[in-house]
């Protein structure tokens, strides 16, 4: 009763005018980001943290607004992959594989529509997840010391590659150059500059936001710069949109198929650094084994349209159950949103659900109201999103980076931050060229400070005792999963990438 009523309190919070709207806004906004091939849930956040911050909103109206872009770039994936055949970002690479083969038989408002039913029941039956789930992890979390929130910080870094990853070591490197980056400052404990080159302004360390829209929005413009994409990869005869309500029988059909993905994808969210590509693609491929009998899989069964959109929605909910209890995010958007809590003088974590239950409550209570939002507006809106798949590049990507540098600058007011955050674009745009994934970029930079600060703690507690990393079962369990998490991808990730690709070019040579 007493999370009922909390909930409650959050619905209080979340119902004004100011809120909902920011709801719709992002809802909005999210949908066409996640439509846009390349932008992605990760970017399309990126993009409008600055708006969220020059336009002066507090901390959950900021949350609300951010993470219905967050819900809503996860349903807009499915728009690029169900017409045009391309993801619009990782997650929504299994939707390829049966959507546009139902796009090409004259169903792809089907399609569309199912998906977004699909995507709703896997955000809604998440969302109620994380209200049962996250205050019992709270629990638990309480019990952690300096030592056993070392092993979770550990635990992050090393399970991060997920098994979706191209290489562990990619995923190593990245996040030692983010550890890197966060000693850069004035140390803590001593007072003594590090890496500071005797730059003031470095002083106080890497801004978190600078280096994420860099990183994340500039680096997608400097891609843009170098490929000159001049016009959009759409044409009319691909947008051809049909009818817009999957039939009942569809939605019966289909209906198993999502409940039973959305539990896993929401387990698979809830694993951090697994997040949604991992919940979409073992989603996809469980309901494979369980009802394709036929073999219908691959050539357009709707089926196959509904598991990977329940799992990867299920896992962007399910993702910010470590986020908000733990403070260790469970995928790349929601390390974008801890950046943003922590810019905001809040701490994620056990503390939170105490200290800040107003933006806690009210976040999630926006999350059932966004969900709601999304499923009114996809369906009859799903013609005017298609249409936004015809915007060219050339036009869309200046905006982004007028809205980066206006942004930064608009909440830093300053220009060495501009600087900076080139920088980061500029680092961007060679690590994507190498292949190396941005987001423990991004973890080790938010992370690395507590991760120092608690490794410090728990040698000086125990006089210089460098054991007393792994001397109480709850630390020693930590490391045995962040092992085993890092293991893992290494020995069943080339065999997972080998099934995504030969699946992608079955799919390809049925369309052909």
């Amino acid at each position: 009763m007493d999370t009922l009523s909390q909930l409650a309190d959050g619905f209080a919070i979340a119902l004004t005018w100011q809120n909902l709207l920011l709801a719709l806004l992002g809802c909005f906004l999210g949908t066409v980001m996640g439509a846009l091939p390349g932008l992605g849930p990760s970017n399309g956040v990126a993009i409008l943290i600055p708006l969220a911050f020059t336009m002066g909103l507090g901390a959950t109206p900021s949350l609300i607004l951010l993470t219905s872009v967050y819900y809503g770039a996860m349903y807009g994936g499915r728009i690029s992959s169900i017409l045009l055949n391309i993801p619009g970002d990782e997650p929504a690479m299994m939707t390829c594989l049966d959507g546009h083969p139902m796009a090409r038989k004259g169903m792809a408002g089907e399609a569309l529509s199912l998906s977004g039913v699909a995507s709703f029941v896997g955000a809604f039956l998440a969302t109620w997840g994380l209200i049962l789930l996250a205050p019992q992890l709270v629990k638990i979390a309480l019990l952690f010391g300096p030592a056993e929130y070392f092993a979770l910080f550990a635990l992050a870094f090393m399970t991060l590659g997920g098994v979706s990853s191209t290489n562990q070591a990619k995923s190593a490197f990245a996040a030692a150059l983010g550890l890197g980056l966060a000693t850069i400052g004035v140390d803590t404990q001593t007072g003594v500059p590090r890496f500071t080159f005797g730059e003031v302004h470095l002083y106080d360390g890497l801004d978190f936001l600078v280096a994420i829209v860099g990183l994340f929005a500039l680096s997608e413009v400097f891609i843009f710069l170098e490929e000159r994409h001049g016009s959009a990869e759409a044409d009319a005869h691909q947008l051809k949109v049909g009818r817009l309500t999957p039939p009942l029988s569809m939605l019966k059909q289909c209906t198993p198929t999502m409940l039973r993905t959305s539990l896993l994808g929401f387990i698979a969210g809830v694993l951090p650094g697994a997040g949604a590509s991992l919940g979409s693609f073992i989603s996809y491929s469980m309901e494979k084994r369980l009802v394709d009998k036929e073999g219908t899989f691959g050539t357009g069964d709707p089926r196959a349209v509904a598991a990977p959109e329940a799992g990867n929605n299920a896992a962007a909910g399910g993702a910010l159950v470590p986020m908000l209890a733990l403070g260790v995010p469970g995928s790349g958007t929601t390390a974008v949103l801890l950046a943003v809590l922590l810019s905001l003088n809040i701490t994620p974590g056990p503390l939170l659900f105490a200290n800040n239950p107003d933006v806690v409550w009210g976040l999630i209570a926006a999350l059932f109201i966004a969900n709601f939002m999304l499923l009114a507006m996809n369906i009859p809106m799903v013609g005017l999103f298609t249409r936004l798949l015809l915007i060219p590049p050339r036009i869309l990507m200046p905006i982004v980076a007028m809205v980066s540098f206006v942004g930064i600058y608009g909440i830093s007011g300053s220009s060495f931050d501009l600087l900076v955050m080139i920088g980061f674009g500029i680092m961007g745009w060679v690590l994507r060229k190498l292949d190396v994934p941005l987001v423990p970029i991004i973890l080790g930079t938010l992370l690395g400070n507590a991760m120092e600060n608690n490794l410090r703690r728990a040698i000086t507690i125990d006089n210089g005792n460098w054991w007393t990393l792994i001397e109480s079962p709850l630390s020693i369990a930590l490391w045995v999963v962040a092992i085993v998490g890092f293991v893992l991808p290494l020995l069943i990730g080339r065999k997972v990438k080998a099934q995504m690709h030969e699946r992608r070019d079955q799919e390809g040579a049925i369309s052909d």
